[in-house]
C-alpha cells in the first residue's frame, strides 16, 4: 500500500501531481521537492508579461505555500535533489538528506541549453526561471538600448516582441529561415518573420553565432560565421532546452532525451513522470515525444497521478496544445505542426493577419494552427490524426 509519495519538480507538472493525488483521495504522507526557493510559479509570464513589467512577481504565482498546506504537503523549496535509489527507496538531496519513498512522480523539467562559450559575459543571459526574468528585466530597463536574442522559437520570438515592446533595438537571429521553424514549420514561419519585421525587429536567419565581442567583461556584440557582427548590449541565448536527468545517472531508470516512461507515465514500478523531463511513446507521432509545453505538463501529471494510485488504466494520449503572445497576437498550435507537412489555411489569410491552417501528412491530419483566432480550431482538433479531408 502507498502511504509515502515524493513529487520531485515543483513546477507545473509537480504542482498538479501533488494537487490530483490529493483530489483522487490519496491521504498518505506527500512530500514536493523543488530546487528553487520560490514557491509554484507560471512560466509563460516569464518572457511576456513580468519581462515587459506588466505583471508582479505576486501575479505569477500558482499557489501560495499556505494552500499547499491547507492540502497537507511537505514542501521542501531551495532542496535540489541529487540521486534515485530504487532498492532502497530513497531520493537523495544536496544537502545529504535521504527522503524515503513507496511511490515517487519525477517532475524536474529543463534547463536551457547554453553556448560553449561567452555565458560568464556580463550582459549574456538565458530564461528559464523567475530570479531569471527579473535579472534581464532589470537590464533592459536600465539604458542598454540594443537587444540581440539568438533562437527564434517560441520563447526567442516571445523576448524579442517583449523587448520592441519596451522600445528597444532588437535583433532576433537563428539558423533555420524563419522564426517559428520548428513550431509551426516553412510556411506559417514566413508570416512571422513578416509580422516580426512589421514591428521593427532586425531579422539575421541561416546564420550561425561564433562568438561574443566583449570590453571589459560585458558584452558588445555576437559574432557570425561569415565574419558579421551584431552590435549588442544585452544577448538573450533561446537555443532550447536539456532535460535534468542528471540526478538520475545512477537510478537504473531508462536516460535518453529525458526520462523514459510508457504510455502509462511509468519510468519503473512505483516512478513515474510528467512534463518536459518525460519523453512517452504517442500514437499519433509515429515514435517517443518529449514535449515542452505547459498544458501538456499538467495534462500529464493529471494522467501520472491517476495510473499511480490506480494501476496504469489510463494511457496518455492528449494531443499537444500550445500557445505563443507575441504583440498584439496569440499563435495557438495543436498536434504536430511539422516542416515538412502540407499546409492549407482554411479560414481568414496571412495578410489579414488572422487565419486558422490545417498540417496533413501522408494523408492525415496532424495539426492546426490559430493566428488571431480560434474559428475552425474546434473542427479541426478533433480530425487530428485521421485521414478525412475536412473542407474549407
Amino acid at each position: 500500500m502507498v502511504k509515502n509519495i515524493v513529487v520531485v519538480g515543483a513546477s507545473a507538472a509537480g504542482l498538479t501531481a501533488v494537487e490530483s493525488l490529493r483530489n483522487k483521495g490519496y491521504e498518505g504522507h506527500l512530500t514536493l521537492v523543488g530546487d528553487e526557493p520560490h514557491v509554484p510559479y507560471d512560466r509563460p509570464p516569464l518572457s511576456k508579461g513580468l519581462l515587459a513589467g506588466d505583471m508582479t512577481t505576486d501575479q505569477t504565482l500558482l499557489r501560495s505555500a499556505d494552500a499547499l498546506s491547507a492540502i497537507d504537503v511537505e514542501l521542501r523549496f531551495g532542496s535540489r535533489a541529487t540521486a534515485l535509489d530504487q532498492e532502497a527507496r530513497t531520493i537523495s538531496l544536496a544537502s545529504g538528506e535521504n527522503l524515503h519513498y513507496d511511490a515517487a512522480v519525477i517532475a524536474t523539467g529543463i534547463r536551457p541549453r547554453r553556448l560553449p562559450w561567452g555565458n560568464d559575459i556580463a550582459g549574456v543571459h538565458v530564461l528559464r526561471t523567475l530570479d531569471d526574468s527579473l535579472a534581464l528585466r532589470a537590464q533592459l530597463t536600465n539604458g542598454s538600448p540594443r537587444v540581440a536574442v539568438i533562437g527564434a522559437g517560441y520563447l526567442g520570438s516571445e523576448i524579442a516582441a517583449t523587448s520592441r515592446g519596451l522600445g528597444l533595438e532588437t535583433t532576433l537571429i537563428d539558423t533555420n529561415p524563419t522564426p517559428l521553424f520548428h513550431q509551426v514549420g516553412p510556411v506559417v514561419g514566413e508570416h512571422a518573420a513578416a509580422f516580426h519585421r512589421e514591428h521593427g525587429v532586425n531579422l539575421v536567419l541561416r546564420r550561425h553565432v561564433t562568438g561574443m565581442q566583449q570590453t571589459q567583461g560585458r558584452v558588445t556584440g555576437v559574432q557570425l560565421a561569415d565574419g558579421m557582427t551584431i552590435p549588442a548590449d544585452v544577448v538573450v541565448v533561446a537555443i532550447g532546452s536539456v532535460p535534468n536527468t542528471e540526478w538520475l545517472r545512477s537510478s537504473g531508470l531508462d536516460i535518453g532525451d529525458g526520462l523514459l516512461v510508457d504510455e502509462f507515465c511509468k519510468a519503473a514500478p512505483g516512478i513515474y513522470a510528467a512534463g518536459d523531463v518525460a519523453n512517452f511513446p504517442h500514437a499519433l507521432h509515429g515514435g517517443r515525444v518529449r514535449i515542452e509545453l505547459r498544458t501538456n505538463a499538467a495534462q500529464m501529471a493529471m494522467a501520472a497521478a491517476g495510473n499511480l494510485l490506480d494501476g496504469d488504466t489510463r494511457p496518455f494520449t492528449q494531443i499537444p496544445f500550445g500557445w505563443s503572445d507575441q504583440y498584439d497576437a496569440k499563435i495557438q498550435t495543436f498536434g504536430w505542426c511539422a516542416s515538412d507537412a502540407d499546409v492549407e489555411v482554411v479560414h481568414g489569410s496571412f495578410a489579414e493577419g488572422t487565419f486558422s491552417a490545417v498540417y496533413r501528412s501522408r494523408g492525415r491530419i496532424v495539426g492546426c494552427v490559430g493566428w488571431n483566432t480560434i474559428k475552425g480550431l474546434k473542427t479541426f482538433r478533433p480530425q487530428i490524426g485521421k485521414e478525412e479531408r475536412i473542407a474549407a
